[in-house]
């Protein structure tokens, strides 16, 4: 008798090998990651973002109270590297303000290319006993030097 349709294939046991039992494989151990450094210790910097408004003031409650800076305190004024340098003195000419308040000299503004609105970023180093004013630009300059070294060495990651 014949069939009729396509043929039906039928697999031979004896030519298929059966698989070998293997032992699932353990995963891999994760490397352990360091736990983030925080900013303690001999080194402490303590970071704050503020807006100056026209007259050159801006808020640094937060970082005159962890410095112990109290109101009418004198505090000399220099720049640096395009930066705004404030420390404890008492020939300074600027006094702290009793609201938390910083006033910041027209012309070290005028050195750092900072304008009244501009926001900047208050740098406390409690070390050190001083605050440190960084301008938009500085810092926009420094992350992009900084992503650009961690993207130059990772490529395809």
């Amino acid at each position: 008798m014949r069939r009729s349709g396509p043929a039906v294939e039928q697999l031979i046991g004896a030519l298929i090998p059966q698989p070998l039992p293997r032992p699932i494989p353990t995963p891999a151990p994760l490397p352990t990651l360091p736990p983030p450094r925080a900013p303690t210790g001999p080194d402490r910097i303590e970071l704050d973002v503020a807006r100056l408004d026209r007259a050159g003031r801006c808020s640094a409650r937060k970082l005159l109270h962890q410095l112990d800076w109290h109101p009418e305190h004198r505090l000399v004024v220099d720049v640096a590297d395009g930066t705004i340098l404030i420390q404890r003195h008492p020939g300074g000419r600027v006094l702290t303000d009793p609201r938390g308040a910083l006033t910041l000299p027209a012309a070290a503004r005028q050195l750092c290319g900072i304008c009244g609105g501009d926001r900047i970023v208050l740098a406390g180093d409690l070390t050190r006993d001083r605050i440190t004013v960084y301008p938009m630009a500085i810092v926009a300059r420094l992350l992009t030097e900084h992503h650009t070294r961690l993207t130059d060495g990772h490529h395809g990651h």
